[in-house]
């Protein structure tokens, strides 16, 4: 996977956040894949070979969670 550079992270994880309650980028989450917390802000996105962009895990490339795996700490 090859990480993508976002100019505007808050325009980004507004339209490609799966779910309604979008985060502030100061908010935390909990990643339950690494079980680390991180500030929303800090989220990365790849993209796979097919050319899908994926939102990860701060913690990426070490972590392979993804939004769906982040929880309110």
């Amino acid at each position: 996977m090859e990480e993508v550079f976002i100019r505007d992270k808050a325009l980004y994880i507004k339209f490609k956040y799966p779910f309604s309650d979008i985060p502030a980028l100061t908010d935390k989450r909990l990643c339950m894949v690494c079980h680390k917390e991180f500030v929303v802000g800090d989220y990365k996105v790849y993209r796979d070979a097919k050319g899908n962009e994926i939102v990860r895990c701060a913690n990426a490339p070490e972590c392979e969670g993804t939004v769906l795996d982040w929880v309110k700490p």
